[in-house]
């Protein structure tokens, strides 16, 4: 592909800012090498220009007699590079002056400062990545676990384009069969397989709804599993959120209805970020801050992936209610975005009851579940106060 920019060799600092031991700088486009090799001064008899591709020499960035540092430096030829042009890299101590000032030098000699995310669109437009690699570039930048960097990695090495390739072989084969029996539309001729036109459009509609049923999941991976802590108030779901994270990041008070906000941490289980979201406690009132932390309770829980019901063991009449209200919202939630939730129920408090009463408050809890159609993923009896089943949850 022709380039579709004017001929300028571009500059930037590739890692990332603040103090560290190492900074790297990149240059990209036609002049790189030689515009490098104008501060450049190697270790050696070689010049930078006749240096090897990708291979590092040792020397230092000067200012006519001042040395500015004494780096490592490294050229890539056309089209042997991650954006397809001349580039090279400069890797300079983490001095945020001595970036600062190379990056000077290079501009001084001819070199612009690139735009932000310039490299990946040269990479682009000149065929070393097509838009969905371009795309996992930033994600596995962003990426923060394990499954969001492999998700990441397998479009980056271009798994998701291999996957629309596919689809578009298969949609032009259609075409084709059906544009050659619409050329010969007035003969008695039949060349189009109508068995094969099905089987083509059976396997690209479902691999369609393969894709968007897996936006949901890759969504997540990438920004994290929404999890809603909701209930009644003083179930205990700010000390359940504490409990999780470890620390008391939640306000815990036996006042009703001390939570008036959502409040909202992260913490990585197995490679996966889930994020929890302690929410208003839900009941009756007619104070307004109150009635728009309940309000915010259910937009969470409409939006939430998991929703954790916490129930209290000391008020078991309360169960079918809480139970029936849920059902109802999570209904309505599933109807109007299509995000299908995992419902997990707690009987909190379970340290304060006999055994007896707690096996039968779970009965109870799992026959209300039956009778509203909720089909929790987990019934479980904790005491978040003390931390006993957290692990289980």
């Amino acid at each position: 592909m022709g380039n579709y920019y004017d001929e300028s060799t571009i500059c930037a600092q590739a890692s990332g800012s603040g103090a560290g031991a190492v900074t790297v700088l990149r240059l990209s486009g036609p002049r790189s090498i030689e515009i490098l090799d104008g501060i450049f001064t190697p270790v050696g008899k070689k010049t930078l220009r006749e240096s090897e591709n990708y291979k590092m020499r040792f020397g230092v960035i000067r200012r006519g007699e001042e040395v500015i540092d004494e780096v490592m430096a490294v050229v890539f030829r056309a089209p042997h590079s991650y954006t397809g042009e001349e580039s090279a890299e400069i890797y300079c101590h983490g001095s945020e002056y001595i970036a600062q000032e190379i990056l000077k030098l290079l501009m001084e000699r001819g070199a612009r400062l690139a735009e932000g995310g310039e490299f990946t669109k040269r990479a682009f437009l000149n065929g070393k990545l097509d838009l969905a690699q371009a795309e996992a570039v930033a994600d596995l930048i962003a990426s923060q676990t394990k499954a969001a960097h492999d998700v990441a990695m397998a479009q980056m090495k271009g798994g998701f384009s291999q996957e629309l390739s596919k689809m578009r072989g298969d949609l032009v084969e259609i075409v084709s069969l059906m544009e050659l029996e619409l050329d010969f539309s007035e003969e008695d001729v039949e060349f189009a397989d109508r068995v094969r036109l099905k089987e083509l459009l059976e396997a690209v509609c479902a691999h369609l709804d393969k894709l968007i049923e897996s936006f949901a999941l890759g969504n997540v991976i990438k920004n994290g599993i929404p999890v809603a802590i909701v209930g009644a108030t003083n179930t205990g779901k700010s000390t359940l959120l504490n409990a999780l994270l470890g620390e008391e990041k939640a306000i815990v008070s036996d006042i009703a209805g001390t939570t008036r906000d959502v409040i909202e941490d992260t913490i990585n289980i197995n490679g996966v970020t889930f994020r929890f979201i302690d929410t208003a406690g839900i009941r009756n009132t007619t104070e307004t801050i109150e009635m728009i932390g309940i309000e915010r309770t259910w937009w969470k829980m409409a939006q939430a992936s998991v929703v954790m019901l916490m129930l209290d063991s000391q008020r078991p009449e309360s169960f079918e209610q809480n139970i029936a209200n849920l059902a109802e919202r999570v209904s309505a939630a599933v109807a109007e975005n299509g995000i299908e939730k995992q419902v997990v129920v707690l009987l909190n408090k379970a340290d304060l009851v006999s055994e007896e009463e707690r096996d039968r408050y779970l009965s109870q809890i799992a026959e209300y579940g039956r009778k509203y159609d909720l089909s929790p993923a987990l019934i479980s009896p904790i005491s978040a106060k003390v931390r006993a089943g957290i692990d289980q949850v």
